[in-house]
Parts: C-alpha cells; sequence; structure tokens
C-alpha cells in the first residue's frame, strides 16, 4: 500500500508542475464511491488492514514493561516516560505510550469496518474469506482495545463517523467480547484451513485466537474444544522437534513462518522510517527499542536498551532449561565471551540495567535500510503453538476436564526444552501450567495480561492497586472529545 500511495503522490507532483494544474482534479480520492468496485480493490483493502498489524509492537511494548519480569530500562529514569510510568504502576490519562496503543488498534479497527461495511457491492469468488480475514484482523485489534482499556465504544452496524463521541456509550466487556466473538466465529466459518500466503491469517489462527478470547472469559469448554481443533489438525508442531530443525534458532529469521507458528505478523527493513512517524515503519520498532544500548560486537546491532528482563525471571529458569539462553540474554557473560562493548547509560535502581536482555526480540545483523533501530525485520509470532498448548492445558484443569490430556500437553512443551515431565495434578499441576507460561512466553507480550485475568497481578506486580490498574486509564483526548459521554476507568 505504501508503495501505492508513494507512485500516486509522485505523479501527482509531476503533473502539477505543468501551466494547466488549476484543470486538474486530484487522480486518486479512496471513499465508498470510488473503492471497493473491484476484486482487486478488496484485495489491496485487505493488505491495507494486515498493514496496521505493524504498529502492533506499540501494545507488546507496554504489556511487557506493565509485568513483573520486566524493567523498563532506557538510557535514563526520563527516557520515555510514559513507558517509565506505566512501569512504576504510576501513569495518568496523559501519556502518549497509552494514546498510541488507542489509536494504532483503532485504526485498524476502522480500516476492518471500512471493508465489511462495503461487503455487498460486489461478488467474486474469494470475497468470503477476505471478509473472514478483515473479521479475524478486527477481532485481533478489539481485542487489543478491551484488554488494555476494558469498556471501549464499539459500533457493529459500521465505522465511526465525527461527532459520534458525544453520544455513542463505551460498551461494557460484555458487549464487547460478543463482538469479538462474532468475529471470529464468521472467519472460522469462512476461512481457508491454510494460509493463502505466508503473511495471511487462516482458520487455525481463528481458532486459536477465538479459544484465547473464551480462555479470559472462563469459558472453558469452549477454549478446550477450539484449541483442541488446532492441535489435532496436523499443521502445528514445535519448532525443534522435527528433522533439520534447531531450537535455538526459534526467534531467528530462519524460523520465521515456521509449524509453530499459528499467527505472525511480518515485518521487513526493505523501507526507511523516522521518529515522526514509528507506527509507519514496515520494519520491528519493538526490536530495535530492545537491542543492548551502545554494543558493539558480533550478532547483534545495537539499540536503546528497554524491556530489560529481572534477575527474578532469569534464574527462575533452571540450568538445564533450553529455553533461559534462547529468551534472555545475558549481557555481562556475553560480552566477556565474545569481546563485545556496551553502554548501559544514565538507569536508576527502579527502572535500570539488570544485566538482561530480551534475546527473542533484539537486532541482529541484517540487511535493512536506516535507521537499523527501526527497520528492523524480525517478525512477531503473535500466537505460537507453545501457547496454544499451555493455553489447552489450562483450560482442561480449570474446567474439570481431562487432567492427563492437560499433562501431557505441557510436558511437550517442557520436553521440547529440555526438561523432563512433570507428573503433577489439580491445582499444583495449575501452578505448573501457570510457571511454564511464565517461563516459554517472557519477553512476548503475554505476562501482565496472564496476571490480571487470573487475579494474581497484585500479588506480584510492585505498586499494582486491585480493582484500578487491571485496566488503563481512557486517553485523556478522547475523554475530552466526548464532552462528558465517557467516564474515566475507575481510580484515574
Amino acid at each position: 500500500m505504501k508503495k501505492y500511495i508513494t507512485f500516486l503522490l509522485i505523479a501527482f507532483i509531476s503533473f502539477s508542475c505543468s501551466d494547466d494544474f488549476v484543470e486538474v482534479e486530484p487522480p486518486f480520492t479512496v471513499d465508498s464511491e470510488n473503492f471497493f468496485l473491484s476484486e482487486e480493490d478488496y484485495n489491496n483493502g485487505l493488505i491495507a488492514i494486515y498493514d496496521l498489524l505493524q504498529s502492533n509492537y506499540a501494545s507488546v511494548m507496554l504489556a511487557e514493561i506493565a509485568s513483573d519480569d520486566i524493567n523498563v530500562g532506557g538510557e535514563s529514569p526520563t527516557d520515555v516516560i510514559g513507558w517509565q510510568q506505566i512501569d512504576r504502576m504510576i501513569h495518568t490519562p496523559i501519556n502518549q505510550q497509552l494514546r498510541d496503543v488507542w489509536n494504532f488498534n483503532y485504526a485498524g479497527v476502522y480500516r476492518a469496518t471500512f471493508m465489511i461495511e462495503n461487503q455487498d457491492n460486489i461478488d467474486f469468488t474469494s470475497k468470503n474469506q477476505i471478509l473472514a480475514e478483515a473479521r479475524f484482523l478486527r477481532a485481533f485489534f478489539n481485542f487489543n482495545l478491551v484488554r488494555f482499556f476494558g469498556e471501549i465504544p464499539i459500533k457493529p452496524e459500521g465505522r465511526f463517523e465525527l461527532g459520534e463521541e458525544l453520544a455513542l456509550p463505551r460498551s461494557s466487556v460484555e458487549d464487547v467480547y460478543q463482538y469479538i466473538e462474532n468475529d471470529l466465529l464468521f472467519a472460522v466459518e469462512n476461512m481457508s484451513t491454510s494460509s493463502l500466503e505466508p503473511w495471511r491469517a487462516n482458520q487455525f489462527s481463528a481458532k486459536a485466537l477465538l479459544g484465547k478470547v473464551y480462555l479470559y472469559r472462563e469459558n472453558f469448554g469452549g477454549a478446550a474444544a477450539e484449541l483442541a481443533d488446532v492441535i489435532n489438525s496436523g499443521s502445528f508442531h514445535l519448532y525443534g522437534t522435527q528433522d533439520n530443525e534447531n531450537y535455538a534458532n526459534l526467534f531467528e529469521f530462519v524460523a520465521e513462518n515456521s509449524p509453530e507458528s499459528v499467527f505472525e505478523i511480518q515485518y521487513t527493513g526493505a523501507l526507511g522510517a523516522s521518529f515522526d512517524c514509528l507506527q509507519c515503519s514496515t520494519g520491528n520498532v519493538m526490536v530495535g527499542f530492545s537491542g543492548v544500548r551502545g554494543y558493539d560486537g558480533p550478532t547483534f546491532e545495537p539499540g536503546f536498551g528497554f524491556i530489560l528482563p529481572r534477575e527474578d525471571v532469569y534464574n527462575a529458569f533452571s540450568e538445564n532449561d533450553l529455553r533461559r539462553d534462547v529468551s534472555i540474554l545475558n549481557i555481562e557473560e556475553w560480552a566477556a565471551e565474545n569481546s563485545a562493548d556496551f553502554n548501559i547509560g544514565n538507569q536508576d535502581e527502579v527502572t535500570g540495567h539488570t544485566g538482561f536482555y530480551n534475546r527473542k526480540y533484539i537486532p541482529r545483523i541484517a540487511e535493512n535500510e536506516p535507521d537499523a533501530n527501526l527497520t528492523q525485520p524480525n517478525n512477531y509470532r503473535a500466537i505460537r503453538y507453545a501457547d496454544v498448548l499451555l493455553m489447552a492445558a489450562e483450560a482442561l484443569v480449570r474446567g474439570g476436564g481431562n487432567g492427563d490430556l492437560a499433562r501431557n500437553y505441557v510436558n511437550e512443551v517442557r520436553n521440547r526444552a529440555g526438561l523432563d515431565n512433570l507428573e503433577t495434578a489439580g491445582n499444583q499441576l495449575l501452578e505448573d501450567i501457570y510457571t511454564e507460561r511464565r517461563l516459554e512466553l517472557v519477553g512476548e507480550g503475554h505476562r501482565f495480561f496472564d496476571l490480571v485475568r487470573t487475579g494474581r497481578a497484585a500479588n506480584r506486580i510492585e505498586g499494582f492497586t486491585a480493582n484500578k490498574n487491571e485496566v488503563f486509564p481512557i486517553p485523556l483526548e478522547e475523554l475530552q472529545f466526548s464532552q462528558g459521554n465517557w467516564e474515566q476507568n475507575e481510580g484515574y
């Protein structure tokens, strides 16, 4: 889409230099009157929705910083003040990073809804598949929004229009989740079981997300059933358990779009980027921000020193757990072994240097356009098969299902990590599942929400206030736009 827009702008600028400029009509305007009139329009519209996924880095980073396993880091205690406040749980409705999460996800909702409300313009063979993907993506964006902000405005019949914020209410969490489920049920019914292209979601992506939504709503039977369909499909396996696969490469470029990825967000370093429009980057901005500040050595590129795993989570891994060194970079050991240098900056003990970095999403040396920190091509594994196995195990245990099957799922994940089988059951098995989720998924943006949905956040996250910090404040600007129609979340 960016290439098309650039071409149109260049064409317009070139043509406008002629003497006939005053007689020239704008070459193209996208609105409901002249778009979604051909199959190509729908395909391009779908690309435009997927394009907004690249701004998902903002949601992942914020969720990691809010968790108990991560120090925000940065150059100093004032570096990206919004993140620093969230790390300390002192954030307010005036927070640019929270506003980014709101704006970027609603932009995705808007693009998806634009296509959906024009679904009856024409008919063509693949239309239901395209609409199903659009509804899957809308569900993905809305799922982000409801987890971050709780009650949010939804408009099932179409796009939001200017002025509706004065009358449209924030919908209940229950209604938002029902809206999400309806989109995902349509997606499951109409999507192909295999991705038509590597970057596109498929039926099992939708089933996995639906299972996750059910788990959040404590519909454990529904969650177990949807996740079992993904597991029993035979379409996925844990990377590193088959010939010609090495688990150590799971988060390297070679394993992108691997059989472990149930849904993966694509990034490229082919286009440049700038701090003036981070969401415009086609590279994974989170990766550059997670890099080692002042790094000079092999394998990795330097970065801005954010998303720093704490010693507590590093020590939670046993010495023989293969996941530890795949997930977390011990920078002092690495520097000593590889003749590397680094500079941690002027950090304090609360948000500062821990000695550890998020190795899953750290900038590798790659061919990418400057600024290298903003154009890293590392894909984000949004839903991994390991996550599916652990969610299915949790749903079975909490729903009173097959405990032996749940334990088998957990042991698949543990065995891939080089660990022995668990033999626990009941409540102890559930606690083991929570531990495995923490270790397996560290640095991937899941921990904060796992703690909140299971009622453990107040006991784990320093500064967390119960009945307040389960959600984040609605950005002040949105409340001002609504002129009193929307109330702020409790405690803010």
